[in-house]
């Protein structure tokens, strides 16, 4: 059902909250998106709208603004690998730092406060003794397989990253990802094989060159599948043993504080438009 919905029919939503609210609407893609910025919205001043795809955020917005005439609306949607192609938004569309929400959200306190909250100390600590920060294992194991997404995008591969098993290409003690290991899976589950598995690695290997920080290749999803594989086989304590990638990624979303949100060139983007225009949006807002 939610695969049908289209833009004309956000659009229609919104047209008949505009009953009974005026205030500014927020559009922006899923269930998980409108938890968070839920949390940070003026509760009086603004609603959240889900649209349940990125271009419907984006075309909806469009809609209401053009054909409607609603000019108190903007949306926020994922940057994907818009920032690895320099695909630019303008306002009122907005998006996100990184790649996605969850990898800003990795990037910030929150992390530190769910390993406060879910690891072992002192395992943590031996972790990270060996292997460095766990938040930069999570970016250097995550990033090759967003930069395969991106090149399986660009260069019109059609590979398949559908409900990947972590577990054959993560070193579950280590965290490290072996590339060739996670090729020759993603090539193994994919229908295309108009490539070869050694162009597809040379291939990785001329982007990482190119890329000035890993998280901007980091996909959420994978970073968050990782980090919950530390948990599991590592570093977890006693009260994450029934823990899964569902649980943790709400976790990280509650650790996700205003303070967190405000550092955010998101935050600071839409704060700015929604000045200029007159529009109440977030919670401190004057």
């Amino acid at each position: 059902m939610i695969d049908n919905i289209t833009a004309s029919d956000i659009a229609n939503e919104i047209s008949m909250l505009r009953s009974a609210f005026k205030g500014t609407v927020l559009v922006v893609e899923g269930i998980t998106d409108s938890r968070l910025y839920s949390k940070f919205i003026d509760k009086d001043g603004a609603k959240v709208v889900i649209a349940y795809s990125k271009d419907n955020v984006r075309h909806s917005v469009a809609e209401c603004r053009g054909k409607r005439n609603d000019q108190k609306i903007l949306g926020i949607i994922d940057a994907d690998i818009d920032h690895l192609i320099g695909k630019m938004y303008s306002p009122p569309i907005f998006v996100t730092d990184e790649r996605d929400l969850e990898t800003t959200i990795l990037r910030t306190s929150a992390l530190d406060y769910v390993l406060t909250e879910y690891a072992d100390q002192d395992a943590l600590s031996q972790f990270e003794k060996r292997f460095g920060k766990v938040r930069d294992v999570i970016a250097r194991s995550s990033y090759p397989i967003g930069l395969l997404m991106y090149i399986s995008v660009r260069d019109n591969i059609g590979l398949s990253f559908k409900d990947l098993e972590y577990y054959n290409f993560i070193d579950k003690k280590t965290l490290a990802i072996d590339v060739k290991r996670m090729v020759d899976y993603v090539f193994m589950h994919s229908s295309s094989k108009s490539i070869g598995k050694k162009e597809l690695i040379d291939k990785i290997e001329s982007e990482e060159e190119l890329l000035d920080d890993p998280w901007i290749a980091a996909r959420g999803h994978d970073a968050v599948f990782i980090l919950l594989i530390g948990f599991v086989n590592v570093f977890g304590s006693y009260n994450c043993c029934s823990m899964n990638a569902g649980k943790l990624g709400g976790a990280l979303r509650l650790a996700f504080g205003y303070d967190d949100f405000r550092e955010t060139d998101l935050y600071k983007d839409t704060l700015q438009w929604s000045m200029k225009y007159n529009l109440t949006l977030w919670m401190d807002q004057c």
